[in-house]
């Protein structure tokens, strides 16, 4: 399988092409593709979990990570300090040694964050994206990706039947067009809308400085685009107008607090 580089949020502000489904009906003991793909739609949360850390393996085995005695991997330590649950997901974190400016979040509650972001964005910038990551798969919009891009696996016969064998959902042959697919998946705008608020609750939910999602969403309209890199400017359309909304919620949040206080 070719490596895998992370370029853009699994998760999070995606821009892409939707999947299609394949036209041809290939046909593997008397079941359809097309029986498989309205299955695929209907993984259980077992399977979900299952494929998603079948996934996040390949990814952790694909991209180097930020050595923990480097300054950049302990600063990540102190960020990601008391996230061992949210919301009731369990979450574990990686800091990929990737320049790129972005992050990603999987189903079953793993956390990866690139070495590009970290450096141009502040400790609650940062948190902020992590937030908002942990949104789109509390709100189902990580498990619809998964939907769609296994369905498209199971479309193109590319189901490895058992499940139980090593926790695999996916054969290997096919893991890698999966993760591609889920790369390149988009999500809707009332999707991001909604992470977007739920990142910003997180922010204040964990007394972190809320105003700092305004930030970042600055930062991010204002990365050029003549680095060559993709980044989270670029999978992230609208980035000026979310910043507009997250400052308004900030706002409101003081004048919540000003009043809460007298």
């Amino acid at each position: 399988m070719k490596k895998i580089l992370l370029v853009v949020c699994i998760l999070s502000f995606a821009v892409g092409a939707q999947a299609e489904f394949g036209r041809k009906l290939l046909k593997k003991n008397n079941v359809t593709a097309a029986q498989k793909a309205v299955k695929a739609g209907t993984l259980s949360d077992e399977d979900m979990a299952k494929l998603s850390r079948q996934a996040v393996a390949e990814m952790d085995e694909q991209n180097p990570v930020v050595p923990g005695d480097q300054p950049l991997a302990q600063r990540f330590n102190g960020i990601v300090k008391g996230l061992g649950s949210e919301d009731g997901l369990e979450l574990n974190f990686k800091l990929y040694n990737v320049s790129d400016v972005n992050a990603l979040a999987t189903p079953d509650g793993s956390i990866r964050v690139m070495a590009g972001l970290m450096i141009i964005m502040t400790d609650d910038e940062v948190r902020s994206v992590i937030g908002h990551e942990i949104g789109h798969v509390k709100l189902q919009h990580a498990k619809k990706q998964y939907q769609k891009a296994y369905a498209v696996a199971a479309g193109k016969d590319a189901v490895a039947a058992n499940t139980g064998s090593g926790g695999k959902v996916l054969s290997d042959s096919r893991l890698g067009r999966f993760i591609e697919d889920v790369l390149n998946a988009k999500f809707s705008r009332s999707d991001e809308s909604a992470s977007d608020a739920y990142g910003f609750n997180f922010m204040v939910k964990h007394g972190y400085d809320y105003h700092a999602m305004e930030s970042a969403f600055t930062k991010l309209a204002e990365l050029s685009d003549d680095s060559g890199k993709r980044s989270l400017k670029a999978t992230h359309p609208g980035a000026a107008e979310r910043a507009k909304i997250a400052k308004k919620r900030a706002d409101a949040q003081d004048k919540k607090m000003r009043e809460a206080r007298r």
